[in-house]
Order: C-alpha cells, then sequence, then structure tokens
C-alpha cells in the first residue's frame, strides 16, 4: 500500500501590524472600562474613557484607508456576491485561507465599528436625568435633545453588547468546528499559512502621524469643537 498524502508544511507569516493589534485589544479594555465607571457610579472616568475610545476609534477609521493592507477597507468589505460565496463554505470543517477577515468578518468589523462610533457620538451630546453630567457637546442640543442622545446612548451600547456576543461566538465557532484560532493572531500578529501572502505594512512613521491626527481630532471634540 501507498503512503497516505500528507498535508503541505504550513508557513508562519505576519498578518496583523502593531497598530492594529493595539487599537483592538484597547477598545476591549476601555470599553470594559466604560462600563464599569457606569456600574460604580465613576462618571468623570466614564467620560476620559469615552475620549480614549473617540481616538482609538478615529485612528481605527483612519488606517482603513491608509494603514497596512490587512487592515484597509478595501481587504474584507466585500459585495453581496463574494460575501454569500463565503458563506456557502461555513457549513465545510476545513477554513478558508483568508489573509485578513474573511467577507462575513469583514461586516462584522464594519458594524462593531458602528455601533462603537454610534455610542460615542451620541455619548458626546448625552444630558443626565438632572442635566448636572453631560458630553462636551450637549450645549449645542436642548435639554430634551439631550436626553434623547442619552437613550440612543444606551441603546448603542447594548447593539455592542449583541454584536460582541456574536464575535465570540463566530471565534468559538472557528475555534471548535472549524478547528482556526483566531484569537493568537491578534495578539502576536502572526498566521500559519498555506502559502506566505506577502501582505504589504505601511511604516510606524505613518502610524505615528494618524495617531497625532486622531490625538488632535479628540482634543478638539474635548474643548467642544472650540479651536
Amino acid at each position: 500500500m501507498g503512503a497516505e498524502p500528507t498535508e503541505p508544511p504550513k508557513v508562519r507569516a505576519k498578518l496583523w501590524d502593531g497598530p492594529t493589534r493595539i487599537v483592538h485589544w484597547a477598545l476591549v479594555i476601555l470599553i470594559g472600562f466604560a462600563w464599569w465607571c457606569v456600574k460604580a457610579n465613576q462618571t468623570e472616568w466614564h467620560l476620559w474613557a469615552g475620549y480614549g475610545i473617540l481616538g482609538l476609534i478615529v485612528f481605527r477609521l483612519i488606517w482603513g484607508f491608509a494603514g497596512s493592507a490587512s487592515a484597509r477597507f478595501t481587504s474584507f468589505v466585500k459585495g453581496p456576491r463574494a460575501t454569500l460565496a463565503y458563506a456557502q463554505t461555513l457549513s465545510k470543517r476545513s477554513a478558508v485561507d483568508v489573509a485578513g477577515h474573511n467577507p462575513l468578518g469583514g461586516w462584522s468589523v464594519v458594524a462593531i465599528l458602528a455601533a462603537i462610533l454610534s455610542q460615542v457620538i451620541t455619548g458626546l451630546f448625552s444630558v443626565d436625568v438632572d442635566g448636572l453630567e453631560s458630553g462636551p457637546l450637549s450645549d449645542r442640543v436642548s435639554f430634551e435633545t439631550g436626553r434623547l442622545f442619552a437613550k440612543w446612548h444606551d441603546l448603542s451600547f447594548t447593539a455592542i453588547k449583541l454584536l460582541v456576543v456574536l464575535h465570540l461566538s463566530a471565534i468559538a465557532f472557528y475555534a471548535l468546528y472549524k478547528r482556526a484560532n483566531l484569537i493568537t493572531p491578534m495578539i502576536t500578529g502572526y498566521r500559519a499559512f498555506e502559502a506566505d501572502p506577502k501582505l504589504s505594512f505601511a511604516p510606524l512613521w505613518r502610524a505615528g502621524l494618524v495617531a497625532v491626527a486622531a490625538a488632535a481630532v479628540t482634543w478638539w471634540v474635548m474643548k467642544g469643537l472650540r479651536p
């Protein structure tokens, strides 16, 4: 009898750059911290956590156009045909060798970013029931509108929690059913591929410029959009 065919050896290659990984885990920490601040009635810290989240989101949005290949929106935001085609592969035990977010994961990322951005924006205009604790842009709207923003702020956080549950469920599905580890590459930056995807990565000086731009936008918002 002939020898059984063996799978070709995997190639360990870089997938995620440092800025993308830092923003990812920093958002996880700050969103969790912001939630704890509400439960602990730490309004001032909640506000500072929101500013941090705003800076990270601005950075990630810019990085989605100017960053490394795997971080750019054009690499993972696909149309209906590509998304449906990928969805039809979910029943297969083997994972499709995609260099980055797959089409379904890509839309999940977009949904999470949109929900977080909505959470931040509504928080900036929110006013509490006593009118004592308010966002830095609450003076631009009436008290009634500020209270409406506060309700939307709560609803957007509910959306974030639902999307996080969906995200964690997808990670578990890939780990248990498709035997694909999605967490480790987001920690180390490297993943095993069938062939080296040879991705291009943006230089650190560009990340520095984007960080400065994100910090400037955040500072401007903190000052109430005033010079």
